[in-house]
């Protein structure tokens, strides 16, 4: 796979429609519920699952990764 001539640096980039959660500011854990919506020079411009809203701010590719799925290891 060749990597988009505007995808992040450094890495390959999660495609387009890939379901991803972010690191959170305040306590630097992950939130889920987003999605790519386009790559960037520096990150991704992500859409927000709930309301379909693209967020307002680029955020860099250190801070998006794909959503994990949750362990249910207690079934």
């Amino acid at each position: 796979m060749t990597r988009p001539p505007d995808a992040p640096a450094g890495r390959s980039p999660l495609p387009l429609g890939t379901k991803v959660e972010v690191r959170t500011g305040f306590d630097g854990s992950w939130s889920s519920g987003f999605v790519v919506e386009a790559h960037t020079e520096r990150g991704y411009r992500l859409r927000r699952r709930s309301d379909d809203e693209v967020l307002p701010v680029e955020l860099p590719a250190e801070s998006v990764r794909r959503e994990r799925k949750n362990s249910m290891w207690w079934y």
